[in-house]
């Protein structure tokens, strides 16, 4: 019995890519250079158009992005607050919800305002005038959140009269500075505009 073992597949056909070459180089026996200056602008243009589709894909694909992670309506309805300053009375403080945190809009005595526009800054931890933290000088709004780890103070306490932080002992005056305790800063002013001379907007 006799075997045969092909070494080479003769009756396999080569493809032939001629009819998609540029005619420039069909011949074996054509210069490459004389066709370079055709085949890198077509390098180039096709780099820059592929380049200028993946941009503008890619800005598509970013705004969806950013627009996704923007706030949606509901929670821009509760982004602000509007509070009758007439519902509080002179020397109390009350305590709003804001954002998920405790608000504070303290309505100061006179008596208040002349002892903390009193007050030194060589005297405070972090220094900032009362006139710089109101508005109006009888209005305190502040954000009720201790500086130091986050507790909600107490109006009306401490022994600076302003507020007390139970959980560490930080004390603060009746414009929201620190004065005494671990906290390193002043209460948070928030940003809010009189809309009119009974009602505050905050946020």
């Amino acid at each position: 019995m006799t075997t045969q073992v092909r070494f080479a597949h003769t009756d396999v056909k080569v493809p032939d890519f001629t009819a998609y070459r540029r005619d420039s180089t069909k011949s074996p026996t054509s210069d490459n250079d004389k066709s370079l200056g055709s085949r890198a602008a077509f390098s180039y243009l096709f780099t820059a158009g592929s380049l200028a589709g993946a941009i503008y894909g890619g800005k598509g694909i970013v705004h969806a992005f950013v627009t996704s992670m923007s706030a949606s309506a509901d929670v821009l309805a509760v982004s602000t607050i509007e509070v009758k300053l007439s519902a509080i009375p002179e020397g109390q403080c009350v305590t709003f919800k804001w954002r998920g945190k405790p608000l504070f809009i303290r309505h100061r005595t006179q008596e208040e305002i002349s002892r903390e526009r009193a007050v030194p800054l060589s005297d405070l931890r972090d220094p900032q005038e009362d006139e710089v933290r109101v508005q109006k000088p009888e209005w305190l709004v502040v954000l009720g959140v201790c500086t130091h780890l986050g507790c909600v103070p107490i109006a009306n306490a401490g022994d600076f009269g302003g507020y007390y932080c139970p959980c560490h002992g930080s004390h603060y005056d009746a414009s929201g500075r620190i004065r005494k305790g671990p906290a390193p800063l002043n209460l948070e002013v928030p940003k809010y505009a009189f809309t009119d001379p009974d009602t505050v907007l905050v946020g």
